[in-house]
């Protein structure tokens, strides 16, 4: 998807919401929890609900994986169905890979030509050439993962202090890189306080927060240090979204609460000026 399209959505929309597809079958409601093919009908479901209001959907991979090729091929479906019925929706593989050489293309491949996503998150570690692959894919996005929600974040991206921070190293040396006007950025939502540095380093460049409901983030700091000019952000709500209920209205509860989000997040965007 181009960049002008994502932008076009926001503003038709009115939203900058991003829907996390973390799909764990002990958690959907009673009738879903049948057999693993199930996870689709749940998805469908979901998606329909909720994509009034949402401009993006990001299936988790591990959830998938882990329920071996039966899981993979619900992921196959899920992304036939998006791309069919919805294809004006930004889709992200939230797979936080990090490979080099052929491992890396495979992987390219993988993710932007067999299931056909709009952008993937990767694993900065292994520096340049891990990424590049990615990056060849014209249309395409990378999300490096920046500063992360986990308590083990202060393990290695938070040492150093301001720009030497080790997660703003990652983001300063990325941006001298091949395309880098398509590489993105996580930041979780639990840390809204470090965004400020974030967008001194990169203003215009798209961020990817998670953490915005079970997780604890809050909205409005989120987008008090990240929203700029042409928005700049996708926010993801995982399970506060798609297992709001564990009922017979799941769906309906997924629409409530997604509109609920994309209504704040309209107010939000007309401080941007004559960007509605």
């Amino acid at each position: 998807m181009r960049h002008s399209d994502l932008i076009q959505q926001i503003r038709v929309k009115k939203s900058f919401l991003c829907i996390g597809l973390d799909l764990d079958i002990d958690r959907l409601p009673s009738p879903f929890k049948k057999n693993i093919d199930s996870l689709f009908s749940f998805s469908k479901d979901i998606i329909d609900a909720t994509s009034a209001y949402s401009i993006a959907y990001k299936p988790n991979l591990a959830f998938f994986e882990a329920y071996g090729a039966k899981g993979w091929g619900v992921l196959e479906q899920i992304m036939d169905y998006i791309n069919s019925t919805y294809p004006e929706l930004f889709t992200i593989a939230d797979a936080k890979r990090g490979d080099i050489g052929t491992s890396s293309e495979r992987y390219a491949k993988a993710f932007f030509e067999v299931l056909n996503f709009d952008a993937v998150t990767l694993s900065p570690y292994m520096g340049r050439d891990s990424i590049s692959p990615f990056l060849a894919y014209k249309n395409k996005h990378v999300i490096l993962l920046g500063l992360t929600s986990n308590l083990g974040a202060q393990d290695f991206q938070l040492l150093g202090e301001g720009k030497n921070t080790w997660f703003a190293q990652v983001i300063q040396n990325s941006q001298t890189w091949s395309n880098s006007d398509r590489i993105w950025y996580v930041v979780g939502a639990t840390k809204a306080e470090y965004l400020k540095l974030v967008r001194s380093l990169v203003p215009n460049t798209f961020l990817l927060v998670p953490g915005i409901g079970a997780q604890g983030g809050n909205l409005s700091e989120v987008v008090r240090f990240g929203l700029n000019e042409q928005c700049g952000l996708l926010v993801n709500s995982s399970r506060g979204i798609i297992y709001k209920s564990n009922g017979s209205d799941f769906a309906r509860a997924a629409e409530v609460q997604s509109h609920k989000l994309q209504s704040e997040m309209e107010v939000y965007l007309k401080d941007i000026r004559d960007f509605l």
